[in-house]
């Protein structure tokens, strides 16, 4: 349902200046896809109806929508020097890194190798002057502008961006990161991280995508991500996301994978006021597999959202998905998992898993795992939990002579361990524990008051 059209008289404003301001020597297909997001975006809107709005039942972008967003035209520069990006997010020096202020690329925060080994690393505009064969392949192929208002809206403010294309046969040393920063200015503004991967036939990458913002920082990120694994390939996709507290983040990805191809996905959220993160992956050939983990935390009103789509479309094909919840306050999050199995996809594999830790009386959690099955050959399983620390265990765990305080810590630092342990990146995995093990203290004080 879409709001009154007044509501978006500034994105609309916002995105006519924002034509004036592109390159007269654009390809045209690239503006025929700007104005076919428009176009979706002044259709659909923002998601805010509650009939008939079952992708968003859980989640209400009323506030979204009513705040009045700027287009973060050009990057503020404000606070966003190195020293306090590597303080909020993730780094590595030997990484691949590109990265973006307030939706802007920044050459000077870049590395400067290109991936190596042929690997294409690029900022979306530079990609499409020198290589426009592949941008115009796959660039909007993937995350369809008639699904969602976000995803239209992203699209038809599609610039900045990040282009990474690896060739067949080729496995980069280095992982490449994408970095995404929000500093936050006088007025709330928005931008629109676009994101293009292409792996190769039997070629390897891993990847991650940040997104962080300085504390206190009021803005609106609304990123797409649309990624392609080639027969045989291999892809690791690590999705990081840290935003200000007053912060809103709709994240979609979209996914899709060949013949023999793997993909395997951990997401790691905590923070803004509303997030959600929308995975969708596509099992489209024989012998495609993903493996989906995340790992999230809520305090105060916050209220995060996990939509995982998984579709098996061809037979023999395989996913996962487990995902770990850690609540307290008044918050929210939402698990909805859902596993579509075609009546052609025989012997296909499927598990969900989404559990979850209330630490307050007043935190809530909406899981919905759900399985479509259509073929008849077929193992496919799924659950969901919910529950506070077992006093149990605290009672066994104080008996050793452990305080109360203590003890929490200790429990819920295991019950988050399971995902964080499992992350084959290590500066990732390490940046993980260095900052469960700061709000440690903080996580089991909100426990034990609760």
């Amino acid at each position: 349902m879409r709001q009154p059209a007044a509501s978006y008289d500034r994105y609309e404003q916002d995105h006519a200046t924002f034509e004036r301001r592109l390159s007269p020597n654009e390809p045209a297909w690239l503006r025929g896809l700007r104005r076919r997001g428009l176009e979706a975006f002044s259709s659909l809107g923002f998601p805010t109806g509650t009939r008939g709005n079952e992708r968003w039942k859980y989640t209400n972008v009323g506030p979204l929508a009513r705040t009045t967003f700027g287009y973060a035209s050009a990057a503020n520069g404000s606070g966003a020097n190195e020293s306090i990006i590597r303080d909020i997010a993730p780094w590595h020096e030997d990484w691949t890194r590109l990265v973006f202020i307030d939706g802007s690329f920044s050459p000077a925060l870049s590395s400067r190798q290109t991936g190596g080994k042929g690997m294409h690393v690029a900022n979306l505009p530079d990609a499409v002057s020198r290589n426009g064969v592949a941008p115009e392949e796959h660039l909007g192929q993937y995350a369809d502008v008639g699904e969602d208002g976000f995803t239209a809206l992203n699209t038809a403010f599609m610039q900045d961006g990040a282009f990474v294309n690896v060739p067949d046969e080729t496995s980069p040393g280095a992982p490449l990161h994408l970095l995404f920063v929000s500093t936050g200015r006088d007025a709330p503004t928005v931008s629109h991280p676009r994101s293009l991967i292409v792996v190769g036939r039997n070629s390897r990458l891993t990847v991650l995508e940040s997104y962080v913002g300085l504390p206190g920082a009021s803005y609106f990120t609304n990123a797409v991500a649309e990624i392609v694994g080639k027969e045989g390939s291999e892809i690791e996709h690590h999705r990081y996301m840290m935003e200000s507290p007053s912060a809103f983040h709709i994240g979609a990805t979209r996914v899709t994978l060949e013949r023999d191809s793997s993909y395997v996905s951990t997401g790691m959220a905590k923070g803004a006021r509303i997030a959600r993160n929308d995975l969708s992956v596509l099992l489209d050939a024989p012998g495609s597999s993903c493996d989906l983990k995340g790992l999230y935390f809520t305090s105060g009103s916050q209220h995060i959202d996990n939509h995982i789509d998984i579709d098996h479309a061809k037979p023999n094909s395989s996913s996962n998905q487990f995902f770990k919840g850690i609540l307290a306050d008044r918050s929210r999050a939402v698990f909805s998992g859902r596993v579509l199995v075609r009546k052609d996809a025989q012997k296909s594999f499927a598990r969900q898993s989404d559990k979850n830790l209330l630490l307050s009386q007043g935190a809530r959690i909406n899981t919905k795992p759900s399985l479509e099955i259509f073929a008849d050959d077929v193992q496919c399983f799924h659950g969901a939990t919910a529950g506070a620390v077992a006093e149990e265990a605290l009672f066994y765990m104080k008996s050793r002579g452990l305080d109360e305080d203590t003890a929490r810590r200790l429990l819920i630092a295991g019950f988050a361990g399971e995902i964080i342990d499992s992350i084959q990146l290590g500066p990732l995995r390490e940046h993980m524990e260095r900052m469960f093990s700061r709000d440690a203290s903080e996580i089991g004080v909100l426990a034990a008051a609760s």
